[in-house]
């Protein structure tokens, strides 16, 4: 049973590589039928956040789907160019792939935690879509435990960060007087409440929340004390703006650059710093060009982040450990399936040997046949039937001196007559 992780971050791929392969929840259930549709793809799951774009997938015993092709197509770029930002992890490499990335040590942020919510997501919307069966559901199970098991046990999380933190940092070093500053919030989901809130505690002076639904950015601003608008009234209120932090899930831009250069004519040359912390990316490439224009994306985020990485490493390396543990548990299970399989098939071809005796043995009843020759019958072509194929095997084995498939048979089909060791010789 194959097991794969195949996909793109932010360690392997820039931000336009990563919105190109972003999978929005609309897309989800469309694009695991096209993956289930991948001849030798069992079953699937598809994990897309802003610093990555993952597939887990269980493939059939022999298969080798082309599942960078796949993801080429489907999203429209060359195959080629797509295989230099792309990974892969097979088997337990894969499971530790997945246990590392629920735990959050391989985000952009070591250890943040809004990484194990987005798995879980990824979870859900594979098993509504009815696109997992138990070995990926179980890897996935496994995940939530040992991420669990992380923050418990170990100080990974004692000094909370994430990327809303991070560009929060970045916006205090590059425009200091945030309690002179208004700054336009366009988003109403976690990562936008996140930054709202360290805002907030930074004494940012005036918050206005822009949202395509009025009534998120209502009740979001009525938590943090700022002004709600609707999407569509960004563009009046932009000038007033000295920081606009965008989050947003929408798939094409929601500022446009000429939106900003207009703003900026009004300002009168003040200076706007923008932070783009979605991916697809809410505002346009091209504002970056723009004279008093600051436009900084989640891939700038790095040297912040950086200095908050030394003082979760130690217990980024006691996660590690936990983590090799969940792997060798996750792969004696997958090991012991695969035994279960040749289990279960030797199973089937005794149930269908025994069926085909009965029918044959029901006809010569039929036929008037004496009880007493069918049954003696039956017991000969059953008993025929179930060894026929084991003791063909074995004396190939004798032949070719294969010893450890003769000593499996040994005890697989031990000696009925053969004194049972331990056993205390008779007494005369």
């Amino acid at each position: 049973m194959p097991l794969i992780a195949l996909g793109v971050n932010h360690q392997t791929a820039p931000v336009d590589v990563r919105e190109r392969v972003a999978v929005g929840d609309a897309q989800l259930p469309a694009t695991l039928r096209s993956l289930l549709a991948v001849p030798g793809v069992e079953e699937a799951a598809l994990l897309s956040t802003c610093n990555r774009t993952e597939l887990y997938a269980h493939l059939d015993n022999g298969a080798a789907p082309d599942l960078i092709g796949w993801m080429a197509q489907q999203h429209g770029i060359d195959r080629h160019a797509l295989a230099t930002y792309t990974y892969q992890h097979h088997e337990a490499e894969a499971a530790r792939h997945l246990f590392r990335v629920a735990t959050g040590l391989d985000s952009l942020v070591l250890g943040e935690p809004q990484i194990l919510g987005q798995v879980k997501a990824a979870w859900q919307s594979a098993r509504g879509a009815g696109s997992l069966r138990t070995p990926l559901d179980r890897l996935f199970q496994h995940g939530f435990q040992v991420a669990k098991r992380v923050r418990t046990d170990t100080r990974i999380g004692a000094h909370p960060v994430s990327v809303a933190y991070a560009g929060v940092r970045l916006v205090r070093q590059v425009f200091a007087e945030l309690d002179r500053a208004t700054v336009l919030l366009i988003g109403a989901g976690d990562t936008i409440e996140l930054a709202a809130k360290h805002l907030v505690n930074a004494d940012a002076k005036r918050l206005l929340i822009a949202n395509r639904t009025l009534e998120h950015a209502q009740a979001l601003a009525s938590r943090v004390g700022g002004y709600a608008l609707a999407l569509s009234e960004t563009a009046r209120h932009l000038p007033e703006a000295d920081v606009v932090i965008s989050a947003t899930a929408a798939r094409e831009p929601v500022l446009r650059a000429a939106t900003v250069r207009e703003a900026l004519k009004a300002r009168r040359q003040r200076p706007m710093f923008l932070l783009d912390l979605a991916v697809p990316r809410d505002i346009e490439a091209a504002v970056a060009d723009l004279p008093d224009a600051y436009l900084y994306t989640v891939d700038d985020l790095e040297q912040v982040i950086s200095e908050n990485k030394a003082s979760r490493q130690m217990a980024a390396e006691q996660a590690e450990v936990i983590i090799e543990l969940a792997v060798e548990h996750y792969m004696a299970w997958w090991r012991a399936q695969d035994r279960q399989d040749s289990l279960r098939a030797l199973r089937r071809s005794a149930e269908r040997a025994k069926a085909l005796a009965l029918e044959r043995a029901r006809e010569r009843l039929a036929s008037g046949e004496p009880a007493e020759a069918v049954m003696a019958r039956l017991a000969h072509q059953l008993t025929n039937q179930l060894l026929h194929s084991p003791s063909a095997a074995l004396r190939q084995a004798a032949i070719e001196g294969d010893s450890s498939l003769l000593a499996a048979a040994a005890r697989l089909f031990p000696d009925p007559d053969a004194t049972p060791p331990g056993t205390p010789p008779e007494r005369g």
